[in-house]
């Protein structure tokens, strides 16, 4: 059962640019690291502040004019703080500012992050590096700043492992600590602007062309010829724009190796409801922080990776029904987040409601260097989710402290001679945990292609079906190779029962990436804290035991998506 708890102008910093819609405003933070912040990239995220570890101020006491406005929560989070409060009954306005780290003087933010909804306000401050900030909110009454509150809150640092972050690879328009890279632009949209906001882009590589729309600027740097670092931050619920490629945004760089693009989603309700994100030809590229849900996609993802993309990172996002395709299996939609003909991917935190066909990993084809793709998965929460988590063909994926909670089919497959390396999962009533094509506990059902190897260590694994481990007296009908220890090289002798395929034991090889595993335990407990939108996001959905088996649409959970609308004022 998910059991997981609601939780709820200064000049620009050097180097980057702010755009704005409607209004005009100082830019978006990109504080400086603050003393004290983790240097280790790759660790695990801080415990930043909860909202319940502030005493609210007496909603009663209402302030009066001048008075400081009645704060009702903070909230650290990772690479972000956020504060809410109740309404000044005289205030036209309010200015929200931060500091915190190596910044002694306040900073106001971007007016876009200052939101109303109805019965308090909301401001999130993105882009800040781990660490303690101060935030203060100041009412506006009669044009003049009154009093400001003040309060702190911690910061967490994104766990930033896989292959996405091969070689020192930074993807998306924010640097390794948190903060917007140099000559960043940060845009907001919101579903009042998303078919009107403007951007200059470089996409002749003669200078600057006034694009109007996100898809258009997005579709903007096809060519290769812009380089600016670009954050995209998506603002309450935000429906199909008027411009899509067959229903989705397409990220399309020319594999440029300077082109950094970040599509991001503030606070907890950042929503993109009936169009998802595509990428090909892409490299650099981040998504994070929204809630995909009744996706209209002709291709089918929610966010799809199709051909030639290279070093890529999607996390901490909610990934929900999609629209039935014309299959039976296509019923919840067709993927929710899937990777072919890519390689240096990370799909991290992110929480998929009760998807049907989840991640499919290569599709017959190589990378896009000829060789097999290099994938990461690790604290996702496959909450109820039915299958491919994920369906490995060709491509080599390390598959570790994920959450299989409930999984009605099955958790890792593998086929077509792919090599998984899967570490420290929690199973929980996950029917079949690991399935290799065509032997073992595979009954045909399964797949009918080649098998592929899985080497398996320290998972746990509870209320599944059936798992049938590699031993001395079962050398072809085995699910998985269980590993003594992480190092253990799996002899060549080990082959798949149809295709002959051996274990290509990348994860021992010298080159492998750094990373520190969690225990399968605190891996759990990790992603029902971190994965999904932030503090959980704001769309709330109780499983129940029935739901561990079943693999047909929640006709509930369907509905609520359908009726969905976000309590920002305005939209």
């Amino acid at each position: 059962m998910n059991t997981r708890a609601m939780r709820a102008s200064h000049s620009a910093p050097v180097g980057v640019l702010c755009i704005l819609f409607a209004v005009a405003a100082s830019c978006s933070p990109a504080a400086e690291k603050p003393s004290g912040a983790p240097d280790d990239p790759s660790g695990a995220p801080q415990t930043p502040d909860s909202p319940s570890q502030l005493e609210p101020d007496d909603p009663a006491d209402q302030p009066e004019d001048g008075e400081e406005p009645s704060i009702l929560s903070v909230e650290g989070w990772l690479e972000s703080v956020a504060v809410t409060w109740a309404p000044h009954p005289n205030a036209t306005a309010y200015n929200v500012y931060y500091k915190g780290g190596a910044a002694a003087d306040y900073t106001q933010i971007d007016a876009p992050l200052v939101r109303n909804y109805g019965g308090y306000y909301r401001a999130d401050i993105p882009g800040v590096a781990a660490g303690a900030y101060t935030i203060k909110v100041a009412p506006v009454v009669d044009g003049k700043e009154g009093e400001g509150a003040v309060r702190t809150a911690t910061a967490a640092a994104h766990d930033r492992s896989g292959y996405a972050f091969y070689g020192g690879k930074t993807p998306g328009g924010y640097t390794m600590d948190g903060t917007p890279k140099a000559n960043a632009r940060i845009i907001y949209v919101t579903d009042q602007n998303k078919d009107s906001v403007t951007l200059g882009v470089n996409v002749e590589g003669k200078g600057d062309e006034t694009l109007t729309g996100i898809y258009p600027i997005i579709n903007g740097h096809r060519k290769g010829n812009e380089t600016r670092p670009l954050v995209i931050r998506l603002i309450g619920q935000i429906h199909i724009p008027a411009s899509t490629d067959k229903g989705d945004i397409v990220f399309d760089t020319k594999n440029a190796a300077d082109a950094y693009i970040t599509l991001e989603g503030v606070g907890n309700d950042a929503t993109a409801d009936g169009w998802g994100a595509r990428l090909k030809n892409a490299s650099n590229i981040e998504i994070s922080n929204i809630g995909f849900m009744n996706t209209a996609s002709e291709e089918g993802d929610d966010v799809g990776l199709q051909q030639k993309n290279y070093y890529i990172w999607v996390h901490n996002c909610d990934l929900f029904y999609g629209q039935a395709g014309s299959d039976a299996d296509q019923a919840k939609g067709d993927g929710a987040m899937d990777a072919k003909g890519s390689t240096y991917v990370t799909f991290s935190y992110n929480h998929f409601w009760d998807t049907g066909k989840t991640h499919l990993i290569g599709n017959k084809e190589t990378g896009p260097d000829g060789t097999p793709g290099l994938l990461t998965l690790h604290h996702n929460w496959y909450d109820h989710s039915d299958s491919r988590h994920p369906r490995a063909r060709v491509h080599t994926a390390h598959v570790y402290n994920n959450y299989y909670d409930g999984v009605s089919k099955y958790g890792i497959g593998a086929t077509y001679g792919c090599s998984v390396f899967a570490e420290g999962n929690y199973f929980r009533n996950a029917k079949y945990p690991m399935l290799i094509s065509m032997q073992g506990s595979d009954t045909g059902t399964f797949s009918s292609e080649d098998g592929g190897i899985i080497k398996a260590y320290n998972n746990y694994m509870s209320g599944q079906a059936s798992f049938v481990a590699y031993g001395s007296a079962n050398t072809t009908q085995f699910d998985a190779y269980v590993a003594a220890t992480r190092s253990e090289i799996i002899p060549a002798a080990v082959k798949t029962l149809k295709g002959a395929h051996a274990y290509n034991n990348f994860d021992t090889a010298g080159d492998f990436y750094a990373y520190t595993p969690d225990e399968p335990q605190a891996a759990k407990d990790k992603v029902m804290q971190y994965a999904g939108r932030m503090g959980g996001g704001d769309f709330k959905w109780t499983f129940t035991g029935a739901d561990d088996s079943s693999y047909s649409v929640d006709a509930g959970l369907q509905a609520a998506l359908t009726s969905y609308q976000t309590a920002l004022v305005g939209q």
